[in-house]
C-alpha cells in the first residue's frame, strides 16, 4: 500500500508502486509518470512526463521534474526522464526530459545528492554517486561520471563532460572537458590539479596515486603535441587503470577540447 496524502493531485496515468509516499499538495501530472517502491515525494512537488524515479529516492518540496526542456527547438515531442535508486532530490532542484537533438532521454543514475537549486537539462547523462551542490546547473547535454562533485553556483555548458571522480570548485564556469579525477576552478575554468583528496576518500591505492599524478605532469606539462604525450604515457603507465581512464577519456571524439591548467 502507499500512502498519499488526501490533498495530493495524482493523475490516473501514473504507475505508484508498494510503500510510496506522497506528501501534502503534491502533484504526479500526467504524461506517465512512474515512482518505483519505496519513493518518497514530499509536499508541494511537481513531476510529469514520462518520468520514471527508482526505489528510494526521496524529492524534497518544490522541486519540478519532468517539466518540459527549456530548449527552442523543443515542441513537445515524446521524451523521457530517467532517474535512478536511492537519490536524494532538494528543495527547488529541476531536472528535465530529453530532446529529438540528444535522443530523446536524460538519465541519472543511482545514489545521487542534488542539493537546492540544482538543475539538471534536457539529454544530460550523469552517473551514480554524482553530487550537485547548492545551484550548480548543468546545459543541455552534459555528461557526468560516477562520483563526481559539481560546486556550488557553478555551471557547464552545453554537451561538456565530466569525468568521473572529478570536482568542479564552486562559482566555476565549465567551457570545456574535464578529465577523470581532475580538478577545475575559475570563473572560467581551468584545470587545477587532481582531486587527491577524492580519491584518498575513495580508497583508491596510494602508489596508483602517486603514479598518476607523475603522468598528469607528463601529459599536461611535457613536450611535444598532445598526441605524442598521449601515447608516451600510455606507454609508460600502461599498468595504472586510473591513467588509463583518463587516456580512454582523452581518445572519445567530442566537439569541445580539453580543459587545461592555467597558462604560466
Amino acid at each position: 500500500m502507499s500512502d498519499i496524502h488526501p490533498t495530493a493531485i495524482v493523475d490516473s496515468t501514473a504507475k505508484i508502486a508498494d510503500n510510496v509516499r506522497i506528501g501534502p499538495y503534491a502533484v504526479i501530472g500526467p504524461g506517465g509518470v512512474v515512482l518505483d517502491r519505496d519513493v518518497e515525494i514530499k509536499a508541494h512537488v511537481c513531476i510529469e512526463g514520462d518520468t520514471h524515479i527508482g526505489t528510494g529516492t526521496v524529492v524534497y518540496p518544490f522541486a519540478s521534474i519532468g517539466t518540459p526542456p527549456q530548449d527552442l527547438k523543443f515542441h513537445g515531442e515524446k521524451s523521457r526522464l530517467r532517474i535512478g535508486a536511492h537519490n536524494v532530490i532538494r528543495e527547488h532542484v529541476t531536472m528535465n526530459p530529453g530532446t529529438e537533438g540528444g535522443g530523446m532521454e536524460t538519465r541519472i543514475g543511482d545514489h545521487g545528492l542534488f542539493m537546492i537549486g540544482a538543475h539538471v537539462a534536457h539529454d544530460c547523462r550523469v552517473g551514480n554517486h554524482v553530487i550537485l551542490a547548492n545551484n550548480a546547473t548543468l546545459a543541455g547535454h552534459v555528461h557526468v561520471g560516477d562520483y563526481a562533485i559539481i560546486g556550488g553556483l557553478s555551471a557547464a555548458r552545453q554537451f561538456v563532460r565530466i569525468g568521473a571522480h572529478a570536482m568542479i570548485g564552486g562559482m566555476t564556469g565549465v567551457e570545456n572537458d574535464v578529465i577523470p579525477y581532475g580538478m577545475a576552478v575559475g570563473e572560467r575554468a581551468h584545470l587545477a590539479g587532481l582531486n587527491l583528496v577524492g580519491l584518498d576518500r575513495r580508497g583508491f591505492d596510494k602508489s596508483e596515486i602517486q603514479d598518476l599524478r607523475r603522468a598528469f605532469k607528463q601529459l599536461f606539462e611535457g613536450e611535444g603535441t598532445l598526441g605524442e604525450r598521449v601515447a608516451s604515457v600510455s606507454e609508460a603507465h600502461a599498468e595504472n587503470s586510473l591513467v588509463q581512464t583518463i587516456l580512454g577519456f582523452i581518445a572519445e571524439k567530442t566537439a569541445l577540447p580539453l580543459c587545461q591548467p592555467k597558462a604560466s
